[in-house]
């Protein structure tokens, strides 16, 4: 069982449990997913609903199809996915993150299987999904490899998986470290490590050697001028997302 647990980050998962009761707040120490996710939510359900045909203008477009949102944090995915009429797991290495992710649920009339586990559990015991959300976790794990195989294992064959994270390049430090963390303050000091960015060439090269196939990749860019964020099919500087596919 010693291999269930190898990508957990202790201490990475320390820095977002002192920050779990403010998970809900747009104005708290999540602000910038809070500003982020009617982006990641928008290239979110586009990719799902072009690979199983779904549309997005009916009532409950997702209904039969089961998601897991693995780095859940309060459920600011989670929440819409299951709007959406899919079965959603919602998952956390984080223990006190599990507990406000299914107040909120509760309160908002949601039905969301929260859990406090890791990917590398769930795959151990079987489970399978038509999806996998895998936002802004992979830059936080100790072995990326072991982890994003173990997101491949939970996917059922022709599965999806949507993985985000940040760059690594000058750039990207200047805004998610020293912008975000220092000039800003929108996050805690420390909360990220430059070193653990990943640049798309490798993040690609990673999601194939886990042995799922990388069909789209895009920049996730946020606007200064407009204090908004965008999608971008040329600039990958510092956010960025992709979608790929298990094959087999």
């Amino acid at each position: 069982m010693a291999q269930v647990n190898q990508t957990v980050d202790d201490a990475e998962i320390a820095k977002f449990e002192a920050m779990a009761t403010e998970w809900w707040d747009p104005n708290g120490k999540f602000k910038p997913l809070h500003m982020l996710n009617p982006t990641r939510l928008d290239y979110i359900t586009r990719q799902i609903a072009a690979e199983y045909g779904r549309d997005l203008t009916k009532p409950l477009p997702f209904a039969g199809l089961r998601i897991l949102d693995i780095g859940c944090g309060g459920g600011l995915l989670a929440e819409p996915m299951a709007r959406l009429g899919a079965d959603v797991v919602g998952a956390d290495a984080a223990p006190r993150n599990i507990p406000v992710a299914q107040i909120h649920a509760q309160k908002s009339g949601l039905t969301i299987d929260y859990r406090h586990t890791t990917a590398e559990a769930l795959a151990e015991a079987g489970e399978q999904f038509d999806v996998v959300l895998n936002m802004e976790v992979v830059e936080h794990v100790a072995d990326p490899l072991a982890y994003l195989t173990a997101c491949q294992q939970l996917l059922k064959r022709d599965g999806l998986m949507i993985c985000s994270t940040i760059n690594r390049n000058p750039k990207s430090f200047l805004m998610a470290i020293i912008g975000a963390e220092y000039v800003m303050r929108w996050l805690p000091k420390g909360t990220h490590e430059w070193a653990k960015f990943i640049t798309p060439d490798e993040l690609y090269d990673l999601i194939r050697k886990a042995g799922l196939d990388p069909v789209d990749r895009k920049g996730f860019v946020f606007n200064k001028l407009t204090w908004s964020w965008s999608i971008s099919g040329r600039d990958l500087s510092v956010n960025y997302v992709t979608a790929s596919l298990k094959r087999a």
